[in-house]
């Protein structure tokens, strides 16, 4: 993520801190949200290929997307909750997949 999708997120982070405060029990739930976020993923796609035979097709590949992007913000949001440095402990761990799943851009 940019350094101002950063900062989208933690605008949003301020916002859901006013409103539902900070406590263990808004961080547990933010843990679940994101949980419910990857259920809505998972439905996306069961419509998408019509798995469902009593209701047929009824998303689209689009559909699936865009709640992947809702996943992705969840978690940045969640990460929140974890860290005082999100993006530095984001970058640090794709670095790490990276380094482990891509030898061959290792220097």
């Amino acid at each position: 993520m940019t350094p101002d999708q950063w900062a989208t997120i933690g605008r949003l982070v301020g916002w859901l801190d006013t409103e539902n405060g900070t406590g263990e029990q808004e961080r547990a739930l933010r843990l679940i949200k994101l949980t419910e976020e990857t259920g809505e993923v998972s439905q996306a796609y069961v419509g998408m290929v019509g798995q469902n035979p009593r209701k047929g097709v009824t998303h689209t590949a689009a559909d699936v997307a865009d709640e992947l992007c809702d996943v992705i913000v969840t978690a940045a949001v969640a990460l929140h909750s974890f860290t005082d440095d999100p993006a530095g402990t984001f970058a640090a761990k794709l670095d790490a997949i990276a380094a482990r799943s891509l030898p061959a851009l290792q220097t």
